[in-house]
């Protein structure tokens, strides 16, 4: 299993780091999508707003390809995958079979390191009244 996840990582990382690169080195030459996908990525791209999906996408594949901050890597990619899915199937099918690859990888990934996000799956949580501050025995000379 540990081989599967070490792997999983790492073709995550770099599918990450490969298109996110792309984003701003443009090696991969891919054709505009046309209809409603092309009008959608090309309001995401007038507004700059692919420069950040891509550097967070950058960001997220470099932290899993060096082993660190894993849980965060996964954090950021998430919702980057959940678009990626809800914009192939539902605007450009050609890419679902990718998008969902990714996903699966996500998941293995996810399931090795699920105790780091043990607390955010808690159904109740004790809430606890903030203590007063600490107060010190050093009287002021006033």
């Amino acid at each position: 299993m540990k081989i599967l996840t070490t792997i999983s990582r790492f073709l995550l990382g770099f599918i990450f780091l490969v298109f996110g690169l792309n984003g701003f080195l443009h090696f991969i030459p891919m054709p505009p999508p046309s209809g409603v996908a092309g009008q959608f990525l090309g309001s995401m791209f007038v507004t700059k707003y692919l420069v950040f999906v891509f550097a967070i996408q950058l960001i997220g594949g470099v932290l899993l390809l060096i082993n660190r901050y894993v849980p965060i890597a996964l954090t950021i990619l998430g919702p980057i995958i959940v678009n990626i899915l809800l914009f192939h199937g539902l605007m450009n099918p050609e890419g679902l079979g990718l998008a969902v690859f990714v996903t699966i990888l996500w998941v293995v990934v996810f399931a090795s390191v699920r105790s780091a996000f043990a607390g955010i799956f808690q159904a109740r949580v004790e809430i606890t009244p903030a203590s007063e501050p600490h107060r010190t025995g050093v009287i002021s000379p006033a």
